[in-house]
């Protein structure tokens, strides 16, 4: 689509932005009409504008409109990088182009995985709840109770191995950690959005790839598990009581995907019988967590709030991938980060 043709091409956007952004926009391309609608202040958008927008930078909590409100509708670039909200809506089903936020959580997110595996290995819960105390237990109790597990020479089972589990798996391999990973194909390198020297974007660093088939052989040789996997209709319900019988019983288990990848019902017993070592967190299948959970009881979780991915810069580089698909868009280049709706991510 060529940038020559932009005349009353209406851009309507509803994701939160930086100060100062829209007007560079604005400014870049004149011959486009930018419109802003905050769905975080709950703006509506009127019918009238739906009939005339050809692009759509959506926040999640934007109503999706049907393809018959809005006919002009070409290409959606979505604020997060799950589909799972709009997957089963007709604007979904139809010509329409997704593209995802992914690759702007893989700072904020890996960088979660690594502190809440630090935590666990050297025993941050414990501590802190004897600091509480206002004693430390005894030096021979200390030698067992607080020793920690180092991680050079552990090996990390990465589920999923889009921008997330790659910079995890960085991470990781500057501790010195053994890096499997799960990835479905044989092209291994990144071909979403990538950050500068951020990631794996050749797919290099890992000693093995599984294909989803092969998840439980993958998982009995890991010490820690990072399930970094889109949640989909194959994906739904993967880690059941088959995929924790798999696990080591000293494994730790950190979820930062989707709560419904797990079987949260057979993770709360892998938990409570020490079938695995422990568990962090950040998503569950009904959230806010229900307060009668026995997850907010076990002590072998670390529990947050689906916290993993805020950061202070989100919204400039989300902005930053909508500004270079925009660009693309308009010049007639593929767009990143498409959603393959046969596969749902």
């Amino acid at each position: 689509m060529a940038e020559s043709n932009q005349a009353s091409r209406v851009v309507l956007i509803t994701a939160p932005l930086e100060e100062g952004w829209l007007q560079q926009q604005q400014n870049r391309w004149p011959g486009l009409r930018f419109v802003y609608r905050s769905a975080l202040t709950h703006e509506t958008v009127p019918d009238e504008l739906w009939q005339e927008a050809e692009v759509l930078y959506m926040w999640f909590a934007t109503p999706v409109p049907t393809p018959e409100q809005a006919p002009k509708l070409r290409w959606v670039q979505l604020y997060s990088a799950g589909v799972d909200e709009v997957l089963h809506r007709p604007l979904f089903q139809s010509q329409v182009t997704f593209t995802t936020a992914s690759g702007v959580h893989a700072i904020a997110i890996p960088e979660y995985v690594m502190t809440m595996i630090l935590a666990w290995s050297h025993r941050l819960p414990t501590l802190l709840e004897l600091q509480k105390q206002g004693d430390w237990p005894k030096s021979s109790v200390r030698s067992t109770l607080l020793v920690p597990e180092e991680l050079r020479g552990k090996t990390i089972g990465i589920v999923g191995y889009g921008s997330i589990g790659r910079e995890v798996a960085r991470l990781a391999h500057a501790f010195g950690m053994r890096i499997l990973a799960m990835q479905r194909g044989s092209d291994h390198r990144d071909k979403g959005y990538q950050i500068a020297n951020v990631g794996d974007p050749e797919g290099t660093l890992p000693e093995r790839y599984f294909a989803p088939t092969d998840l439980h052989r993958m998982l009995a040789e890991c010490d820690v598990v990072v399930i970094a996997i889109p949640l989909t209709p194959s994906t739904r319900g993967m880690f059941n009581e088959a995929a924790f019988a798999a696990m080591k019983s000293s494994a730790f288990l950190v979820n930062i995907a989707r709560g419904a990848v797990c079987d949260e019902q057979a993770l709360i017993r892998a938990l409570q019988q020490k079938q695995i070592a422990g568990a962090a967190l950040d998503v569950v299948e009904h959230e806010p967590l229900s307060s009668e959970s026995p997850l907010w009881h076990l002590p072998n979780v670390l529990l947050t709030p689906h916290i993993s991915g805020l950061t202070p810069h989100y919204n400039e580089r989300v902005a930053a991938l909508f500004e270079e698909n925009l660009r693309r868009y308009l010049s007639g280049e593929p767009l990143v980060n498409v959603v393959d709706k046969t596969q749902g991510y």
